[in-house]
């Protein structure tokens, strides 16, 4: 092969490798694809994912309370050899030798039944006795009895959950969408954090460049005798500053990329690039859209009615448990004995079992009033404090829809203010090079110009962060006009 062939590949290959390793070390991102990045990457996400499957699990464990149970348990085998104290047929005890099995397997399926806090089961039960002494084997059990546990005049805990449990895993599917706004807000402000800080260092090498090239020409001048000394102190010491300002800068740029790559998840070595976002975007915001949808989508507004209910069933369970206690539990069933396990399927006999049990107090020195009492007095709290919280849950988004909009005109000011002020510098600058105005009038102009940019800059910031803040209080996207959801029924 020719070696100019081989050599002309060789050096594309390098030009390759360099190319990828530089699109490796520094990387250009906007706003919206940082935040899509800390959605998808970040430490904050992945917490919020895992509570979000937390707290869905913990829901279906409530609902498969409510679901037909079935359970097999028993002993077996039961075996126990031993001395033991044994009634004789004359009515005496007697030490003798013992070597017994008693195994028993027990079937069951149980019903929980929430509207009238009641539980139904099925059982079937086989015991059997081996008496190895005598060699005698024995079987009893209940082929099949039906029974019911109801709890008379007491608190349904089963009611009041169905009411509660199914709120509280609104909540955490709302919450999980909330958890991903709120990581769009601070991915915002660490976005712009770092952008101020690329912008500084920009200004601060712009500064110093023309710094030192103004300083030199008033080194002409000043040799001339056209200026004092002075003024070329002054603009030396304006040099020395600039470049303590850019070494600051620098710094500041190293602290805000490290928050930046550290909280969205990005691992790959050297700084990243951010763009600076270019159109706003253009979009009605109306208040009372913004506190309907707020009210549909936040998990504050599921929590509001969670604890209302929360603070009606403490006050439920304080009467429920007062006064008169009982339980009724009854079973039928079918019950048989026999020296052989299918004989107990022979002809069983019938067999119930009723009884109710209660309790009642005499005399309690009003333990159980205070308790109904303060259970009362602990919603009026909680209604009182639903009430603020439901005012100023509004209060904050008409606050924010009104903060939106003022910041949105905001920008229009400052980017206009950013394109005067660096004008006015650079004719400043100008006029100061044909010694028509002095150094502190171009410091003026300097300073202006640096605090116009910054003043833009963060007017972007204040808007983007109000921007994403809306989304998080209203969990809806304005700009699409439709609800924010991030959660997928699993």
């Amino acid at each position: 092969m020719n070696k100019n062939l081989v050599l002309l590949y060789a050096c594309l290959f390098l030009l390759f490798f360099q190319s990828n390793l530089l699109a490796q070390s520094t990387g250009q991102y906007t706003l919206k694809e940082i935040i899509r990045i800390a959605r998808e990457q970040s430490i904050s996400s992945k917490r919020a994912e895992t509570t979000k499957e937390n707290r869905y699990w913990q829901y279906r464990t409530f609902r498969s309370v409510y679901q037909p149970q079935l359970s097999l348990d028993g002993t077996l085998p039961n075996f126990n050899r031993t001395v033991d104290n044994v009634q004789q047929n004359d009515g005496s005890f007697d030490f003798v030798p013992v070597s017994i099995n008693n195994s028993i397997v027990n079937l069951r399926l149980s019903q929980a039944v929430a509207a009238t806090n009641t539980r139904l089961f099925i059982n079937s039960s086989v015991r059997r006795f081996d008496n190895f002494a005598t060699d005698q084997v024995l079987y009893s059990g209940n082929p099949m009895e039906l029974g019911i546990l109801q709890p008379l005049f007491q608190f349904n805990r089963l009611k009041w959950d169905t009411k509660i449990e199914p709120l509280r895993y609104q909540e955490s599917v709302k919450a999980y969408t909330e958890d991903l706004e709120r990581i769009s807000v601070t991915t915002s402000e660490l976005f712009f954090d770092l952008l101020l800080a690329q912008i500084s260092v920009e200004i601060s090498e712009k500064n110093l460049l023309n710094n030192d090239t103004i300083y030199k020409i008033a080194e002409g001048r000043y040799n001339l005798g056209t200026i004092a000394e002075n003024e070329l102190l002054q603009l030396e010491l304006t040099v020395m500053n600039s470049r303590q300002q850019l070494a600051q800068a620098s710094l500041d740029l190293e602290t805000s990329n490290l928050r930046l790559k550290t909280f969205v998840g990005i691992t790959t070595p050297g700084s990243i690039e951010l763009k600076l976002p270019g159109e706003i975007p253009d979009f009605p915001v109306d208040e009372t859209v913004a506190l309907s949808e707020a009210r549909r989508n936040r998990q504050e507004v599921t929590a509001f009615e969670r604890r209302r209910l929360e603070g009606e069933r403490e006050v439920a369970q304080a009467k429920g448990e007062t006064g008169l206690v009982a339980d009724l539990f009854a079973r039928f069933g079918l019950a048989n004995r026999s020296t052989d396990f299918p004989g107990l399927y022979r002809r069983p006999e019938d067999q119930q079992i009723v009884s109710i049990g209660f309790e009642i107090p005499i005399i309690d020195w009003g333990r159980q009033k205070s308790r109904v009492k303060t259970a009362e007095a602990n919603q009026q709290l909680i209604n009182y404090t639903l009430q603020q919280d439901e005012i100023n849950f509004d209060q904050e988004v008409f606050t924010q829809v009104k903060q939106f909009k003022m910041l949105k005109e905001q920008i229009l000011i400052t980017e206009k203010a950013d394109d005067i002020a660096q004008r006015r510098y650079d004719i400043s600058k100008n006029r100061f090079q044909n010694g028509k105005i002095g150094i502190t009038d171009l410091n003026i102009a300097m300073q202006e110009k640096d605090e116009a940019k910054r003043a833009y800059i963060l007017s972007l910031r204040n808007f983007w962060n109000a921007y994403y803040t809306l989304r998080r209080l209203t969990l809806y996207d304005f700009e699409r006009s439709s609800p924010i959801t991030y959660y997928v029924e699993e």
